[in-house]
């Protein structure tokens, strides 16, 4: 049989299209676990590439800032760009050496001091809890505890040369990681270096396969989503430091111990949504509480306050109305996206849920309430159209 539109139109070539669009949707869904890992190590192979725009895309605000304020009486724009992200990638990595410097020997300091004094903290708990029992007959032995760790850390030291391959995989890994990070900065500064190429190209080509209409609209849309995420993460991240640093100036001033860990924690959770200054409180609450629970209990509190004033002060002077979404967007994007993609959804909750709520208030409502205008006025036009029955038997 000749295949030609008329047998495609007929009865019996829709039923054979048909079926055929069926079986290979039912092999599709049949090995779509296969067929996801396939796709996700293929797209592994780019993951240097992805991060570095990623990278490039957090980086790019400074060297724009510092391409209009820094460097503005540089004529070419090549140069001023080339200039505007060297200083910028000075900056990052000034900053970076110096937040190393500063936090890895207190944090390293921290976490020695902590584990040997652990005898000590677990006697300080052993004597709040029995305060707390009093009479009871019920007790807690927490030095029982401290004997289980400290058996598993050392079954875990006797096993090492045992399992000296699996250190070696894992070592390999974390290595790999540092490599595929390191080529990732540099893919970052190039997609920095050829931004405007970069821009001009995919501009080019979009415009070839959308009409201008189209464009014009997908043009407003991504103006629309790359202000809400620019500004998310740029004052994500202030807002991180700055929960940061008031909580170090607390437990400074309060004479309270592991300043550095515990404000890098709390500062570090804070950048999560909703969820991570709870994470934060917990953890920081939970190291103090070993050493002296009036220090947990003083941490809790001044934490309640701050965080009072972050969600109900400082993100609304900071994200203003540009991310002014209903709370119950925000939790709901946070759980589907934290299930579906991890701390990373987490993270983008926010922005997320502020571009559906765009989309939803600025086309989907405003594309319905045009439709129903238009249906409005056609009926209203029908109706006129319709001759008046009382009019016509009046004239008979």
């Amino acid at each position: 049989m000749k295949l030609n539109r008329d047998w495609m139109n007929s009865r019996c070539g829709s039923l054979t299209l048909a079926l055929c669009a069926a079986v290979t949707l039912f092999v599709v869904l049949n090995h779509i676990a296969p067929v996801i890992r396939g796709l996700i190590a293929f797209l592994g192979f780019f993951s240097p590439v992805f991060i570095g725009m990623v990278l490039a895309y957090v980086m790019d605000p400074l060297a724009v800032l510092l391409e209009r304020i820094l460097f503005s009486k540089v004529k070419k724009d090549k140069p001023r760009r080339v200039a505007a992200v060297v200083t910028a990638i000075v900056i990052i990595i000034a900053l970076i050496v110096l937040l190393l410097v500063a936090l890895i020997p207190q944090v390293v300091s921290s976490i020695f001091g902590f584990f040997n004094n652990l005898d000590s903290y677990s006697a300080s708990l052993q004597a709040l809890i029995g305060q707390l029992n009093g009479n009871s007959n019920a007790s807690f032995d927490i030095n029982d505890l401290v004997k289980n760790v400290n058996g598993m850390i050392g079954s875990l030291t006797s096993n090492l040369s045992k399992n000296f391959s699996s250190v070696i995989d894992t070592g390999f890994s974390i290595g790999s990681a540092i490599v595929n990070g390191v080529i990732s900065f540099i893919l970052a500064i190039y997609f920095l270096l050829a931004k405007d190429w970069l821009l001009h190209t995919f501009t080019k080509f979009v415009r070839l396969i959308l009409p201008e209409n189209r464009y014009n609209e997908l043009a407003v849309f991504w103006k629309k989503c790359n202000e809400i995420l620019i500004r998310y993460i740029v004052f994500d991240i202030l807002d991180g430091t700055i929960i940061g640093i008031a909580n170090c100036i607390f437990m400074l001033i309060a004479g309270i111990p592991y300043v550095a860990l515990i404000s890098v924690v709390v500062g570090v959770t804070n950048l999560a949504p909703t969820f991570g200054p709870i994470v934060g409180g917990v953890i920081g609450s939970a190291i103090l509480v070993l050493v002296n629970p009036w220090y947990a209990l003083w941490f809790i509190i001044f934490t309640l306050i701050l965080q009072t004033c972050d969600g109900y002060v400082i993100k609304p002077i900071l994200f203003g109305g540009t991310l002014n979404v209903p709370s119950i967007w925000i939790l709901c994007s946070i759980i589907v996206l934290g299930r579906m993609f991890g701390v990373a959804g987490i993270l983008l909750a926010i922005p997320f849920a502020a571009i559906v709520d765009y989309v939803m208030r600025e086309n989907v409502v405003v594309k319905l309430k045009e439709r129903r205008a238009r249906i409005d006025r056609e009926n209203a036009e029908a109706a006129a159209s319709v001759p008046d029955e009382s009019s016509t038997s009046e004239k008979e």
